[in-house]
């Protein structure tokens, strides 16, 4: 049975409101002089944005002017969760920027590429499958190592890429800077940095 919406609206009242800038300066977990991972991916449904691309959009669909959102073929609009366009932001844009990518099952794939930004530099896997398939094409095409990658997901299951050591962090609302610092906690508690 699919999830209900998650607590957060999927559907804007009025047209998109632009997003809010990233935090200046930087979240002290992002400017502490402590590493940080070089590559961090993202699932789409319900880490992204709170819907299920599959059931919840008719496509064609189109970005709206402010690119946080897009509409449907029945011009519904469905938005990022809000923190996510000011972390798209600013990860890239750090001092040691922080490379980008995708790793999502969903079956509409092609929708998905459509509706994402264009900051995902170390590529998309967009397929169904194990995502331990998705995490070995992205080491591969970026040579950034398991343990350099952190990754916000949704699902319990998709630990499994843990054995790769990848460090998951699962999420329950959506990505958030508060999720991002958490994260990152955890994936250096796993390097051994305090």
């Amino acid at each position: 049975m699919p999830r209900k919406l998650s607590k957060t609206k999927n559907h804007l009242p009025s047209p998109p409101t632009p997003p809010p800038p990233p935090p200046k300066p930087p979240p002290p977990y992002l400017s502490d002089g402590l590493p940080l991972p070089r590559l961090i991916i993202l699932d789409l449904d319900y880490t992204l944005w709170p819907f299920y691309s599959d059931i919840h959009i008719t496509p064609p669909i189109r970005a709206t002017a402010t690119s946080t959102a897009v509409t449907d073929r029945n011009n519904e609009p469905f938005t990022l969760y809000p923190d996510v366009p000011g972390i798209l932001a600013l990860l890239p844009a750090l001092p040691n920027p922080i490379r980008l990518g995708v790793a999502s099952k969903s079956p509409v794939g092609d929708l998905c590429r459509e509706g994402v930004i264009d900051v995902f530099d170390a590529g998309l896997e967009i397929y169904e499958g194990s995502k331990l398939r998705h995490f070995e094409v992205l080491r591969r095409r970026t040579g950034v190592a398991y343990e350099e990658m952190l990754f916000f997901d949704d699902e319990r299951p998709n630990r499994e890429v843990e054995r790769l050591g990848v460090t998951m962090r699962l999420v329950e609302d959506g990505l958030s800077w508060e999720e991002l610092g958490r994260g990152v906690e955890e994936w250096r508690a796993r390097r051994g940095v305090v």
